[in-house]
């Protein structure tokens, strides 16, 4: 029989980056962990965008590179994670179940 190898816990993010970041940005890793979803992060890069059209409407490139980062932000909003797409499948699921209850009440739901 083959010796089991031990498995290895995978590495947190926190301990990865740790010795890059300062103890303050350490702090908002541990929160950033807890957000999930791109809203505020595509709200952010409006707003720096905005801030960029008025300071330095000439430099095309900055300009360029804003709305590139947007868009694609925007885009991977859009994309559902696996997570995002086992909660739709659960809540349409959850949805057929009532409905077939309430056009079947004396069915037990089936």
């Amino acid at each position: 029989m083959a010796a089991v190898k031990p498995r290895r816990s995978k590495p947190s993010l926190q301990n990865f980056y740790q010795g890059a970041l300062s103890e303050a940005e350490q702090l908002e890793l541990a929160q950033a962990q807890h957000v999930e979803g791109l809203d505020e992060e595509i709200a952010v890069l409006r707003v720096r965008l905005k801030a960029a059209l008025r300071q330095r409407p000439e430099d095309l490139a900055l300009i360029a590179k804003g709305l590139d980062m947007l868009v694609k932000a925007v885009a991977a909003r859009y994309r559902l994670s696996p997570k995002a797409r086992r909660d739709l499948a659960d809540n349409i699921g959850a949805v057929i179940d009532n409905l077939s209850v309430l056009l079947h009440p004396g069915d037990g739901g089936g």
